[in-house]
């Protein structure tokens, strides 16, 4: 797909160069009608004078900020509750992070040493 992404240029639409990001599934499943809207309201968002390149700050008004006020902006059409940041960081972004970086140290662990994996004998059966 491709990645909205806000820096001290502006807004980007990247197809590449993402490949190593996590991503963190938003939409619930009994939400599945705004996955069809969200490119369009991404889009529409993403032209508001809030994201014009002189706007952006390192740390007050970034790519962090840009994302969360899309998701807010997405909340408040639902009727939803805004999140603040500490609130969307310890929903979303924690957990991802967590899991992410277990996964990496279970990878560089393998990768680092010589292993051989062998199925379970119940799991022999299967194969």
């Amino acid at each position: 797909g491709v990645v909205y992404n806000y820096d001290e240029e502006g807004i980007h639409k990247d197809e590449t160069g993402w490949e190593q990001c996590i991503s963190i599934p938003l939409v619930q499943p009994d939400m599945f009608e705004l996955l069809e809207q969200w490119d369009k309201l991404l889009e529409e968002f993403s032209v508001r004078e809030s994201w014009l390149p002189h706007r952006y700050d390192e740390e007050a008004h970034n790519c962090y900020t840009y994302a969360l006020a899309f998701i807010n902006s997405i909340l408040t059409t639902l009727g939803k509750q805004q999140m603040s940041k500490s609130e969307f960081t310890e929903k979303f972004v924690i957990p991802h992070t967590k899991r992410a970086s277990k996964y990496l140290t279970l990878h560089q662990e393998l990768t680092a040493k010589e292993f051989y994996i062998v199925p379970l004998p119940e799991q022999e059966k299967q194969c």
